[in-house]
């Protein structure tokens, strides 16, 4: 099955800052290629050299990538169809997340106990982005009960 790694381009040269806050929230390897170390560099302006030609966050379940706005044939516009969506394998971990990505961000829906079992919460970070966070509580008590089962 393929990875979903959703991109992002970020305004005014903040790709740099958006990903490592996002890096100090989640963990993972962050890599970050400047336009002026890339293969673009000689074709664009100076004032680009030390913006974010590529990103990318890596951890064990998914890659984000992400990059400065510098195409000027899309220039940025922000929209409300891009969303990241973190399912979480425990309520420790979905609090963490929450409130670590919440830091100087919006809160849309709190973190609730939702009719599908699970918790449930949404909100926008300082950056714009807006996150999505699920702990599937009925699959992590599934995933518990078949460990039980098979070391009894």
């Amino acid at each position: 099955m393929a990875l979903l790694s959703p991109h992002i381009a970020f305004p005014n040269g903040t790709c740099r800052d958006a990903l490592s806050f996002y890096h100090s929230c989640i963990g993972g390897e962050l890599k970050l290629m400047r336009v002026g170390d890339s293969g673009m560099a000689e074709h664009m302006p100076a004032e680009a050299q030390d913006m974010i030609m590529h990103g990318t966050l890596t951890t064990g379940q998914f890659v984000l990538m992400a990059c400065d706005a510098l195409d000027p044939r899309s220039p940025y516009a922000p929209g409300n169809n891009i969303a990241m969506c973190l399912n979480c394998d425990s309520e420790e971990e979905i609090n963490t997340l929450y409130t670590a990505l919440g830091d100087g961000g919006t809160v849309v829906d709190p973190l609730a106990d939702m009719f599908w079992g699970g918790k449930f919460g949404t909100l926008i970070d300082r950056f714009g982005t807006e996150w999505m966070f699920n702990f599937d509580k009925s699959a992590a008590a599934e995933k518990f009960q078949l460990a039980c089962a098979q070391t009894a």
